[in-house]
């Protein structure tokens, strides 16, 4: 005897948990851990969700369903567009052993319906659709991971050794604005590692180097270049605007003058510092972990740690660094991963080895601890035994 679709949908309705819209918007707020799963097709979720929903289509529920929770005790909610698709991808989700499954009974109509808050899709061009296809296909990053990628403001300082492997993947990743910050030129013995410059740059400003670079890489993405060096006259002002910053330079004045204004603006810095064979990487992020001064309160003394000019560098390590820090950026911009916040990574490139340290947020950190004693900027040249004219060099 065949059975009608309405008998099916009225039987998966009696094996599933329903709630009306205004009950799912009150649960939303009481639990932070509900997992929102929109099961319609693509098109319909582009043109408007429920904030924070991930877009499994009802054809596709079974196959990725686990890239977004593979914990059965998680409590899920499933709506579609009035709440049949919904009901049903609930009963396979119960018989796929998932125990906590809600179906929304009025669907996303019922939803703005009510005036209850939704959020509408960045829509890509075709080019941008093509260019971003790997990117679509990653579970973690996928339109809606592109769309933030191609909204954020990521400043780099120093368009050197680890400015410019960090610039080239931000760049092709899409990130929208690149701004970079650097005073100094481009040098026959930077070609050895900086990969944004070519010969025919020696002599020519870093920053146009890496404008044209990167415009050539990535059209679409907005590089804004800085000829300058960071003081604390212009710091505040550069940085105001820029989500994260990705700090490239090899030297004291700048790390110790960067660090302050972003533990003043609340802005994350993506650090690597490199070392003949040895690279290291982290990130300081206000508010959930340690800042720079919080592993070295003071500069060290003159003269007491070389830079890459005086000790060299292997050519090839701040490709390593500065892909790593290239990761962090993303990692942070899309919200997925673990960061390094609380971790610093070291390479080292002749052993090939990687070793993980967790550092603390020091509470006496005369910056960001209880009871800082550091409230405004300060330019350390004299301190680091260094020329103001060194003040922005890149490594």
């Amino acid at each position: 005897m065949m059975t009608s679709t309405d008998h099916i949908i009225a039987q998966a309705r009696q094996g599933v948990r329903e709630a009306s819209a205004q009950e799912v918007h009150a649960r939303l707020k009481q639990e932070k851990d509900l997992t929102v799963v929109d099961v319609r097709e693509r098109e319909e979720f582009i043109e408007g969700h429920l904030p924070d929903a991930v877009n499994l289509p009802r054809g596709f529920l079974e196959l990725r369903i686990e890239n977004v929770t593979s914990d059965r005790e998680t409590p899920i909610l499933v709506y579609c567009g009035g709440g049949v698709r919904s009901a049903l991808a609930a009963k396979t989700l119960r018989l796929m052993g998932y125990v906590n499954v809600t179906s929304m009974s009025d669907g996303y109509r019922g939803w703005a319906g009510a005036g209850l808050p939704t959020v509408k899709e960045r829509t890509f061009t075709q080019e941008q659709m093509q260019r971003y296809s790997r990117h679509f296909m990653v579970p973690e990053v996928g339109e809606q991971g592109q769309a933030r990628l191609l909204e954020a403001k990521v400043l780099l300082v120093g368009a050197g050794g680890l400015g410019c492997p960090t610039a080239l993947y931000l760049a092709a990743a899409g990130v929208g604005t690149l701004g970079v910050v650097d005073a100094d030129y481009v040098d026959l013995s930077n070609l050895q590692r900086q990969v944004l410059h070519g010969t025919s740059d020696v002599g020519r400003p870093k920053t146009q180097s890496a404008l044209e670079t990167l415009s050539d890489l990535n059209p679409g993405c907005k590089i804004i270049p800085y000829q300058t060096r960071l003081s604390s006259e212009n710091v505040m002002e550069i940085i105001r605007d820029y989500d994260i910053v990705v700090n490239g330079c090899d030297n004291f004045p700048t790390r110790y003058l960067l660090n302050d204004a972003c533990v003043f603006l609340k802005k994350p810095i993506v650090d690597g510092s490199i070392f003949r064979f040895e690279g290291q990487a982290t990130v300081y992020k206000p508010g959930e972990g340690p800042c720079y001064r919080c592993l070295y309160p003071e500069p060290p003394p003159p003269g007491m740690v070389p830079s890459c000019a005086d000790a060299g560098v292997l050519g090839v390590l701040p490709g390593m660094v500065g892909v790593l820090q290239a990761t962090e950026v993303i990692k942070l911009i899309i919200g997925q991963g673990q960061s390094l916040v609380g971790r610093l990574l070291i390479y080292d490139a002749l052993e090939m080895s990687f070793r993980t340290l967790r550092v603390r947020r020091n509470v006496d950190c005369p910056v960001c601890g209880e009871h800082p004693t550091i409230t405004a900027l300060i330019d350390y040249e004299q301190f680091c035994g260094l020329p103001p004219r060194r003040a922005a060099t890149a490594a």
